[in-house]
C-alpha cells in the first residue's frame, strides 16, 4: 500500500501487475478555473480521470458543507457518493496528481484519508516524471468511469474549527503554519480575500518550499531539517495547517509525513474563513 508519495516507476509496477487502480489527475488552475480539464485532455495517464476542484472537491451551496472558507469542504456524506461515481470503491488503491506543485491533488489525497481510505499516494513529480520515466500518455476526454460503491469510514485525518484556533491563540498547545506566499502572509498584497495579512502568531512555510526543482518533494531528511528550523523546538504534534482556502496547506502536511513528524491538522476554512469572521483579530508584517 502506498501512502503519502508513490514514484513512476512503482506506479508503472502497479500497472503492469494489474493492481486495483484508480488515477485522479486533479490538474486545475485558480485564476482560470476550467484551465485543469483543457490540460487533462490535452496529455494525461491512460485510464486517469479528471477530477475538479470545484466540482467535487469543494461545495459552495450544498447545505451540509463541513467548512467554511473559499473552497468549503462538502460533507463526507456527499463526498463519498462523488468518490462512488468516479469509480472508487475501498479496495483500490488511488494515485493523484496535478500540475499545480500538488495542491489540488494534494487536496484529494487529504479528503480521501478524511473519508476513511488510507491508500492514497501522490504521483511524486507528477505527469512530467511519468514522461520522463517513459510512461505513455494519451488525449481526448477520459472514458466515464463505471459507478462504484464507497463505504465511508472513520477519518484518518484531523481538523480544527475556526472556534477551535480562535480559543487557543497564543497557547503552546497550538502551532499554526500557513502555506501562502510570503507577501500574502505580510499582508503586501492579497488577490483573493478581502483582508490581508495572517492569523496572528502563525508561522509562514510556502507550499512550493517542499519541491525539488525537479517538482519532486525534497528527500525526507531536508524536509525534516527545514520543519525542525521552522518550529524551533514547537512540538510537531500541535501543528496545524492552512493557507487561503484549506487547499495549497496539503503540500505542508504531506511533507511533515515524509519527513516522519507525523500526520498534523488542517485547518480547512483557513484565511478566508479566519478574515471574513467579524471580531477575529488578524497580523500583518
Amino acid at each position: 500500500m502506498h501512502t503519502t508519495l508513490i514514484s513512476a516507476p512503482e506506479l508503472q509496477q502497479l500497472i503492469a501487475h494489474g493492481a486495483p487502480l484508480r488515477i485522479f489527475d486533479c490538474s486545475y488552475e485558480l485564476m482560470k478555473p476550467e484551465a485543469g480539464l483543457a490540460q487533462f485532455e490535452a496529455e494525461h495517464l491512460p485510464g486517469s480521470v479528471h477530477v475538479h476542484l470545484e466540482h467535487h472537491l469543494s461545495d459552495k451551496s450544498g447545505p451540509e458543507r463541513a467548512s467554511g472558507g473559499r473552497h468549503p469542504l462538502p460533507s463526507r456524506a456527499t463526498f463519498a457518493a462523488r468518490l462512488g461515481q468516479l469509480g472508487l470503491d475501498n479496495s483500490q488503491q488511488v494515485v493523484v496528481l496535478d500540475r499545480q506543485a500538488i495542491t489540488t491533488s494534494g487536496r484529494l489525497w487529504w479528503m480521501l484519508k478524511w473519508c476513511g481510505h488510507e491508500a492514497v499516494a501522490v504521483l511524486d513529480g507528477g505527469l512530467a516524471a511519468w514522461k520522463a520515466a517513459g510512461g505513455a500518455v494519451e488525449s481526448g476526454p477520459a472514458n466515464p468511469p463505471k459507478p462504484a460503491v464507497f463505504e465511508l469510514r472513520e477519518p484518518l485525518v484531523q481538523t480544527v474549527s475556526t472556534a477551535d484556533i480562535a480559543g487557543a491563540l497564543g497557547r503552546p498547545a497550538m502551532t499554526l503554519i500557513d502555506a501562502r506566499a510570503g507577501a500574502r502572509f505580510r499582508g503586501e498584497t492579497e488577490p483573493l480575500d478581502p483582508v490581508a495579512g495572517h492569523i496572528p502568531g502563525a508561522l509562514n512555510r510556502p507550499f512550493g518550499d517542499n519541491a525539488a526543482p525537479d517538482g519532486r518533494f525534497k528527500p525526507a531528511a531536508e524536509l525534516r531539517a527545514e520543519f525542525d528550523r521552522l518550529l524551533a523546538g514547537r512540538d510537531p504534534a500541535t501543528v496545524v495547517h492552512h493557507c487561503g482556502s484549506g487547499v495549497s496547506a496539503v503540500p505542508n502536511l504531506l511533507a511533515m509525513e515524509i519527513a516522519g513528524l507525523g500526520r498534523a491538522k488542517l485547518y480547512p476554512g483557513s484565511w478566508s474563513e479566519w478574515c471574513n469572521t467579524p471580531g477575529l483579530p488578524t497580523a500583518q508584517g
